[in-house]
């Protein structure tokens, strides 16, 4: 009891230390026209985009939490059972459907993905929901639609290429992994999961839903700002023309496309719009690989994966992802 208190109080302190320390250097340019101290225009931009991706991110990773809490509590073992056909083929094509159902962000799946893991679904099944959750949802269809000039191609595109790559990862890894992968064992889960198998009220479940989606938001919360922040120091100080030299022809232009995807680390909501204004810089094929890869997988993602599997998994996936996507819309470029 006294640790668990400790462990509350360490993630406590350290988002309470950090939103300080953003307040800080948010208020610098006040400190600086008072105490005449100068800071970098650069640093000021790096705040900027950092909170912005913060901001941007924490209504989804909100959103992630409460039904991880919920499924923490209400979704037993049985009715993952009941639910999931055994078959894997037919287990991964229900969890990528249901992720295509599922308007999720990159960064609020990370904690549902977790939770259903721990509760008996295979990791395999995971996969195709985590992959199609923040990528094929109505919401980023829609926007991708609007961003391309009300145009269905390239929404139908990212729709239908997008799921097949989902499928196809997802199949791949129920082969290379028979484990949950969990960084933490499944009796870690269940001790802390073990009063709901009590006679308890509704009420009590309410709370208990709460209980389990703040510990949530303090766990990932954490790795959620380690990634912001790598990611806003990289749109800081790596110019994007300097990405633009390598380029050149159908290889590098992907390449590049789906590295800036991965460093840019945008909410797959809005990333089209951001994609959309490279139309006239590289082909279709590579912005095609920008919007499919982006919310896939990108730096503040991998992030929060390794805080909730295995490092080895996550780096797998993390090559597969690359992998299949840099391929299929090479592919596709040349059809």
């Amino acid at each position: 009891m006294i640790r668990l208190i400790q462990s509350y109080l360490i993630d406590f302190t350290c988002i309470v230390a950090i939103a300080v320390v953003i307040y800080i250097i948010s208020m610098t340019q006040i400190v600086g026209d008072t105490w005449s101290i100068h800071v970098p225009d650069s640093f000021l931009q790096l705040n900027t985009i950092f909170l912005s991706i913060i901001i941007e991110a924490i209504p989804f990773v909100l959103i992630g939490v409460l039904i991880a809490g919920f499924i923490q509590i209400f979704v037993t073992e049985d009715h993952i059972r009941r639910l999931l056909p055994k078959n894997r083929i037919l287990a991964v094509a229900m969890s990528c459907v249901v992720g295509a159902l599922f308007p999720a962000c990159e960064c609020g799946i990370v904690p549902i993905v977790r939770r259903l893991v721990s509760k008996g679904v295979p990791i395999y099944a995971a996969v195709g929901f985590l992959l199609t959750g923040p990528l094929i949802n109505p919401i980023v269809i829609l926007s991708t639609y609007m961003a391309f000039g009300n145009d269905f191609k390239m929404a139908g595109l990212r729709m239908g290429v997008g799921f097949i790559i989902a499928f196809v990862i997802a199949v791949i890894t129920s082969f290379l992994f028979k484990t949950n992968q969990l960084k933490h064992s499944v009796e870690d889960f269940q001790s802390i999961a073990s009063v709901t198998t009590k006679k308890i009220s509704f009420s009590e479940k309410i709370m208990g839903m709460l209980k389990h989606s703040i510990d949530e938001f303090f766990d990932m919360g954490k790795y959620l700002i380690i990634g912001a922040l790598f990611a806003a120091f990289i749109q800081t100080y790596v110019s994007a023309k300097s990405l633009l030299v390598f380029g050149d022809g159908i290889v590098g232009s992907t390449g590049i496309m789906m590295g800036l995807a991965y460093f840019l680390s945008l909410c797959s909501e809005a990333d089209a719009f951001i994609g959309a204004s490279f139309r006239n810089l590289f082909p279709s094929s590579a912005i095609l690989a920008f919007l499919v890869f982006g919310p896939m997988i990108d730096l503040k993602n991998t992030i929060m994966l390794i805080s909730a599997f295995k490092a080895k998994f996550v780096f797998v996936l993390l090559f597969l992802i690359t992998s299949v996507v840099f391929l299929s819309t090479i592919f596709i470029n040349f059809l």
